[in-house]
Formats: C-alpha cells, structure tokens, sequence
C-alpha cells in the first residue's frame, strides 16, 4: 500500500524518505490544512527527493470556491511546479452550491499536465459523495484524497468503502486525516489505496528567550515555541502495518 507523507518543511520531506514514503506532498501553511509552498521550498524538495514529489495548490485557507484571480494564481503555481520537476500537484474547486467545479477542475488537470493531479480533500466539503466521485473522475485526475467526509479517516471508514466500490479501479481512493499505526489496517481494509499521513510530532524550537506576551497568530491558539514536523518513527510504524 503507498504511503503519501503531507509534509510543511524539508526535514520532513527527507524523514518521509527515509522512512520509506513513495510520494510526498509539500505544503505550507500547516495551521489552514495547507496552502501552496514557496519557489524555494518546491525547488529545493525536488533536489533532495528521489521520491514522488506532488505540490499543494491552494492560493489560501478557507473555502474552496475562487474567484477569477486566485484561480489564475493557481493556474501560474502549477506552472511552477511544473518547471521545478514536480511530479504532481494537488487542487481541488468547487461551486457554491457544494457540488465539483467539473470544468475549471478539468481545465487545471489539462494545464498540469503531464504532471499528475490528486483532488484533496475539498472532495470531504462537497455535497453527495457519490456524485462528487463521477464529477471529480470527469476531470481526469487520478486519486481522490478523503476522509469520507468526516474529521478522521477511521470514522469516515464506512464511505471510504463505498467510494472505493464505486469508483471500481477508475480513480485511486487515498485515505487521510488522523492516519496512524493503530488505525492504519483498518483503513487499508477499505481497499483504500493509499493512506496519507503527517506522521507529525513537535521539538522545542531553538530560542532560548521567549517573549509570551503576544502570538503572531492572529486566529488560531498555537505553541509557536515548538517545531512540528514529521517523525521518521511515526510514519515507519504505518507503513510497517500495511507493507
């Protein structure tokens, strides 16, 4: 089973090596589920990685419905990730309404090409799982990342099993969110095809003096004195589970 590492930094994209991952996708923005990472990032992930390398493509947290702008801002990062060697990216669009964005989806997967394209988890926001499956299989990406459309993938476990019928060998079906080795056979019992995990843990930074009178986060409560990162240990134990 392929084990896809979600990584925010290049420790944890070398860790995701190491510890035997076949594809990492690189992210920034950890605290809004993932946004695009930097040129420099992308770039210096693609010399270091002998692994898949697929880029999050998201101009900003949020919902997933753009506006005409941010959707050529993601037009021009795929652009990017493709002339830095990416061998993928990740996107996904939808409507207001709730439903796939059947057309710009398809319009991006075309652009990236001949790249690959996973449709993330703006699938677990959509209305009808069943229907959102045929429409994302119509834009012509090749994996569909989902918790089943709950917070983890264990509890999500019963739709991850209906999609993974349904879609019957026309799209992969990777699992994801709160992925772990103690949930990790239970979820490839799904026939899920892969599982994507952070395998995160944290480490003291490296300041030594400490101001706790503000936070550079404006919205979310966060310890910005810990380093979060990937765990070689924690993404081993997974892939130990599932071989």
């Amino acid at each position: 089973m392929d084990i896809e590492v979600c990584a925010f930094s290049i420790e944890s994209c070398l860790n995701a090596q190491q510890a035997g991952a076949r594809r990492v996708e690189l992210c920034a923005g950890l605290y809004e589920g993932g946004t695009t990472p930097s040129h420099g990032m992308i770039a210096r992930a693609r010399q270091l990685l002998q692994i898949q390398l697929y880029v999050m493509i998201r101009p900003r947290g949020g919902d997933f419905c753009y506006d005409e702008e941010e959707f050529e801002v993601m037009r021009q990062d795929i652009q990017t990730a493709k002339n830095l060697g990416a061998d993928g990216v990740v996107f996904g669009i939808l409507n207001p309404d709730g439903t796939i964005d059947v057309k710009r989806n398809a319009e991006l997967v075309q652009w990236a090409r001949p790249m690959g394209v996973t449709f993330h988890r703006a699938f677990d926001r959509a209305l009808a799982p069943l229907q959102a499956l045929e429409d994302v299989i119509q834009t012509g990406a090749e994996r569909i990342l989902t918790s089943g459309q709950q917070p983890t993938a264990i509890a999500g476990r019963d739709l991850l099993k209906t999609l993974v019928n349904a879609a019957a060998g026309r799209i992969e079906i990777m699992a994801g969110a709160g992925v772990n080795s103690q949930n990790a056979l239970s979820l490839a019992q799904t026939g899920a095809h892969a599982l994507h995990l952070t395998g995160k843990t944290t480490r003291a930074g490296q300041m030594t003096f400490k101001n706790t009178n503000l936070t550079m986060a404006s919205v979310v409560s966060v310890d910005e004195d810990s380093i979060v990162f990937s765990s070689v240990d924690n993404i081993e134990a997974v892939k130990n589970v599932v071989g």
